[in-house]
């Protein structure tokens, strides 16, 4: 098998045992193959009945723990997880297969690639929410949007990313698309003019009291995270809802 960085992962003829330190993933096998997940992050909270050992975060996963799981598979993200901790799986032996999602279009191949490496079959939630985004009608007329995930410092979604691929798919226009870094840091002050404030519950928990107080002269969308980053089963209840939660 040979993920989405070009690498050959050695993949076992028969996958039993997978370790997921990526929500998204996480929500993604469980959903096509309950069983197998033997392991996932602290921040894995869907589905909610998941009952699986836990290995920290996405960003310092116990490597012990998962080497102690014995896991056929890793399942990791190119963004999400740093690679110290990836070489380390690798060098105790586990075969660790590392996604990298940025479009609407590559999510729905990649998770394809990703399945078929767990040997699972094409599930039909991945075509349900397909067809669920592509059946979203195109926008009147398209707005301009910055979409925060931080403050203390403030930080927005800027070029390349998965979540400037759905907003553009639902009509808006990421004012930070061009910047240099994927994640920057920005001045509520200095920028660019946009017609919308898009704020999410994840990473950071914005609500109505914390942060639309920031762009007095702005409509903001308090929007679910999950709905707006995650890749999976989610993307059909994101493509019923985020409309309506993002609409003038």
């Amino acid at each position: 098998m040979v993920d989405d960085e070009g690498r050959a992962v050695p993949v076992p003829v028969q996958v039993r045992r997978v370790v997921s330190i990526v929500p998204s993933l996480t929500e993604a096998v469980a959903a096509t193959a309950p069983g197998l997940l033997v392991g996932a992050t602290d921040w894995c909270t869907h589905p909610a009945d998941l009952d699986v050992p836990r290995v920290k975060g996405t960003k310092n996963p116990d490597v012990g723990a998962i080497i102690d799981l014995a896991p056929d598979l890793v399942l990791a993200n190119q963004e999400e997880n740093r690679l110290p901790d990836l070489d380390a799986l690798r060098a105790a032996g586990i075969a660790v297969y590392v996604t990298d999602i940025r479009t609407v279009e590559g999510a729905f191949a990649s998770l394809a690639r990703m399945l078929t490496a767990c040997r699972l079959d094409r599930p039909g939630w991945l075509d349900e929410a397909e067809a669920a985004l592509a059946a979203v009608p195109a926008a009147a007329q398209r707005r301009r949007a910055v979409v925060p995930i931080w403050r203390k410092p403030w930080m927005a979604v800027g070029r390349d990313t998965f979540t400037g691929a759905v907003l553009a798919r639902l009509g808006l226009d990421n004012v930070l698309a061009d910047d240099p870094e994927r994640y920057p840091r920005f001045d509520p002050a200095a920028l660019p003019p946009h017609d919308l404030v898009v704020l999410p519950d994840e990473p950071y928990l914005f609500t109505a009291d914390d942060g639309p107080e920031a762009f007095p002269d702005v409509p903001a969308a308090l929007v679910s995270g999950r709905l707006l980053t995650w890749y999976g089963p989610s993307l059909t209840e994101a493509a019923q809802t985020l409309p309506r939660a993002l609409s003038p």
